[in-house]
């Protein structure tokens, strides 16, 4: 699993290096690191660690290392991988029409963000929707895509994958 932690430790030679050794310890693989010297509470810097781990068993045992090692989590997370898709539809409709749109594929889909900008409408009432979605798997991904683009081709709409 990959996991994203937010540590303070004291700001004193070798701590940086000290907070860090355990990932390795409990077979962890560092992925990246940022140590933030600005960011300093009660003489603590910031330290921004993503790093790949096994499973829960390893995470309690690096958690009970760094407790020891006075090192304090102040956020941890799983991070995952997620899949961006950009769309453009160009016709006649409504902005309801795709915000109900977008409610129907999140009841079936697993959307984590969607983004939507709309043109104004102009004489002939043809507009154009800009539409970033955020999806956590490539097979929830391929299954938006063919909702919206049925969609769009019921309604009569241009529908523009992948801009």
């Amino acid at each position: 699993m990959m996991v994203n932690a937010q540590l303070y430790v004291k700001d004193l030679p070798g701590r940086l290096v000290e907070s860090l050794e355990p990932i390795s310890l409990v077979n962890g693989n560092i992925v990246g690191v940022v140590h933030d010297r600005e960011q300093i509470v009660n003489q603590r810097i910031c330290i921004d660690v993503t790093f790949e781990i096994k499973g829960a068993s390893e995470l309690d045992q690096l958690k009970d290392i760094w407790k020891k090692r006075d090192v304090q989590i102040a956020k941890m997370g799983s991070v995952y991988k997620t899949f961006t898709m950009e769309y453009m539809f160009v016709g006649k409709f409504k902005a309801s029409f795709v915000e109900s749109l977008i409610d129907s594929a999140s009841q079936k889909i697993s959307l984590e963000s969607v983004d939507v900008n709309f043109s104004s409408q102009n004489a002939s009432s043809v507009r154009t929707a800009m539409i970033s979605a955020e999806l956590r798997s490539e097979s929830d991904l391929k299954m938006f895509d063919g909702f919206l683009m049925d969609a769009c081709k019921e309604s009569g709409i241009v529908y523009i994958r992948g801009l």
